[in-house]
C-alpha cells in the first residue's frame, strides 16, 4: 500500500499560470521586453523561478540576459506582495486530500517554487493542517529534478521510499520520482501534455483528478 503522496504544487495541486503570466509579464512590461502568452509559461515553469525569468527573457529576444537581473528582481517582489492572486486549487483536489488524508496517507508538497512563497500559496490555499510536509525550491543543488527533496520528505516521516508515489504535470516531476525510486503518477490537467509524462516513463497517467484516489 502507498503510503505517502508527494505532490507538485503549480500545475498539479493548483492552477497558478495565470498568476505567474502576470507577474512576468509585468516585469518584462517594466524592461522594455515583449510579453509573452499563456501558452508559452506553460513551458517556461517546471523548473524554478529563475529559469522561469530566463526563458522568458530570451524568448523576448533578450539572447545574452542583460536585463535578466532586473526582470527576475522585479518577479520576486510582485510575489513576495503577493504570490496567492489569482491562484486556485484545482477542481476536486480539496476531495482527494481529505479523502487521502482519512485514509492515513501521508501528504507532502515539494515544489521548485521559492521555499518562503510555497509555504504561502500552500497555507493560504490549503491551510497549515493537510499536509504532513512542504517543501520549495532553497538552492539549485537539490532543485528537482535532483531527488534530494523528495528523499528528504520519506525520510522525515519514515517511509520507505516504494510506499511513496510522487504526483506532478511535467517531464521534472516524473525525473524527480524516478530518481527518487518512487511510483511516478503524472497527471495531464497542469502545464504540460500527456506525450511528454509518457516520454518520460511515468508509471500511470491520469486525466481526471478524483481517479487519484485510484492508486492508494
Amino acid at each position: 500500500m502507498r503510503k505517502l503522496a508527494i505532490f507538485d504544487l503549480d500545475g498539479t495541486l493548483v492552477d497558478s499560470i495565470g498568476s505567474i503570466a502576470n507577474a512576468c509579464n509585468e516585469a518584462l512590461k517594466e524592461n522594455n521586453l515583449q510579453e509573452r502568452t499563456i501558452e508559452e509559461y506553460k513551458y517556461f515553469a517546471g523548473d524554478g523561478a529563475l529559469e522561469l525569468v530566463k526563458r522568458a527573457v530570451y524568448a523576448s529576444g533578450d539572447t545574452n540576459y542583460e536585463k535578466l537581473d532586473r526582470v527576475y528582481q522585479i518577479y520576486k517582489n510582485i510575489f513576495v506582495k503577493d504570490c496567492t492572486k489569482g491562484v486556485v486549487p484545482f477542481k476536486d483536489i480539496d476531495k482527494v486530500l481529505k479523502e487521502l488524508k482519512e485514509k492515513g496517507v501521508k501528504l507532502a508538497v515539494l515544489s521548485n517554487k521559492p521555499h518562503e512563497r510555497t509555504l504561502d500559496v500552500v497555507d493560504k490555499i490549503f491551510g497549515n493542517n493537510i499536509f504532513d510536509m512542504v517543501l520549495g525550491y532553497k538552492n539549485e543543488e537539490t532543485k528537482k529534478p535532483n531527488p534530494y527533496g523528495a528523499l528528504l520528505i520519506a525520510s522525515k516521516l519514515n517511509i520507505d521510499v516504494k510506499d511513496c508515489a510522487y504526483i506532478g504535470d511535467t517531464d521534472t516531476d516524473i525525473k524527480t520520482g524516478k530518481n527518487a525510486n518512487m511510483y511516478t503518477i503524472g497527471v495531464t490537467w497542469g502545464f504540460r501534455d500527456e506525450k511528454e509524462l509518457t516520454d518520460n516513463k511515468a508509471d500511470a497517467i491520469v486525466n481526471n483528478v478524483l481517479d487519484l484516489l485510484n492508486y492508494f
